[in-house]
């Protein structure tokens, strides 16, 4: 585990850069020695950057192409691509369109939702589970749909491996996380922040400070900063600036309510202050819908009780829309 070198802050506020080599080989040792590092992040600041990912550079290039040329269509083509026609929430969601943190302005950014592609006639398609269903595709840009299913299962692949790394970093078997890795909902959001501008209202921001609502948060940043995230022990938010080659993860709620509060979901906002057109691509890896999160029993002490009662994937997320889509 790294850190970057110092820029004026104080050691704590800066998010460790975890080599990921280890973990993508044959070595239990090697595996276990990556799952510390992650450990000892997930219980300091539930944030870090993960390097030799195994990400293809030309895939994450593609992504970001394809992501700016999807939002540089007319409005009306991106309207009629909007995820309030869509009943798995897949599509267009327009400039203001939701607001992660109370009492702000709506969030300054437009985004695009994709998903694990299922046809009509899958059945939980027919039975209308949730998040469950087709994406909404442009069809005047070829290239899209092949460049974000190739990173969605990219991503789906790394993100199973991250999770046997939490299973270990807690002592628990490697594949304690298997049921939560089958058939898992994951969503791919593709986000454009316009420049903060300077007439902008009280509070109004990219991204209001929220913390994510699932498993595990990958971020992949183009050049442009804007990811801030508070530090719980200086109480000050902290930048995470782009860092090549590298993404940033975080922890989602129900990594915390499943791990007793032992694992952090933190805090964290996007103000685009650097003049430019900022582009990030988010991947949520959110779990098998009916997977039930109960307290991790090496997440109590002696005589502790769980603070959260058990819940399912599904019922968690459903809970989770419906604060933030009024």
């Amino acid at each position: 585990m790294s850190y970057p070198r110092d820029s004026g802050r104080t050691l704590a506020g800066y998010l460790p850069i975890i080599d990921l080599t280890g973990l993508l080989s044959g070595d239990r040792q090697a595996r276990e020695a990556v799952a510390l590092g992650i450990g000892q992040a997930c219980r300091d600041t539930g944030f870090f950057y993960i390097q030799n990912h195994g990400i293809d550079a030309s895939l994450q290039r593609a992504v970001f192409e394809q992501t700016k040329q999807l939002f540089d269509l007319p409005d009306e083509a991106k309207r009629a691509l909007d995820k309030a026609t869509s009943p798995a929430n897949r599509g267009y969601e327009a400039l203001r369109g939701q607001r992660l943190e109370p009492g702000a302005p709506a969030d300054l950014k437009e985004g695009f939702y994709l998903g694990r592609e299922l046809a009509q006639d899958d059945p939980r398609v027919l039975a209308g589970r949730f998040n469950h269903g087709a994406n909404q595709w442009p069809m005047t840009l070829p290239a899209f749909r092949p460049a974000m299913e190739r990173y969605q299962a990219a991503m789906t692949a790394l993100a199973e491996r991250l999770m046997a790394a939490l299973a270990l970093s807690l002592a628990l078997p490697e594949d304690y996380f298997a049921g939560f890795c089958n058939e898992a909902m994951a969503t791919l959001r593709l986000l454009h922040y316009p420049p903060q501008p300077a007439t902008a209202a009280p509070g109004e921001k990219g991204c209001g400070a929220h913390t994510d609502f699932g498993g595990l948060t990958l971020l992949l940043q183009d050049d442009n900063p804007g990811l801030q995230v508070w530090d719980h022990s200086a109480e000050i938010w902290v930048d995470a600036p782009p860092l090549s080659g590298t993404y940033v993860v975080n922890l989602g709620d129900m990594i915390a309510r499943w791990t007793n509060d032992r694992y952090r979901s933190t805090l964290h906002r996007v103000v685009n202050l650097s003049g430019h057109e900022r582009y990030s691509v988010p991947f949520f890896y959110g779990g098998n819908p009916d997977h039930l999160v109960s307290c991790i029993p090496t997440c109590l002490e002696p005589g502790e009780a769980p603070r959260y009662p058990s819940v399912t994937v599904e019922a968690h997320y459903r809970e989770m829309y419906r604060r933030t889509y009024a």
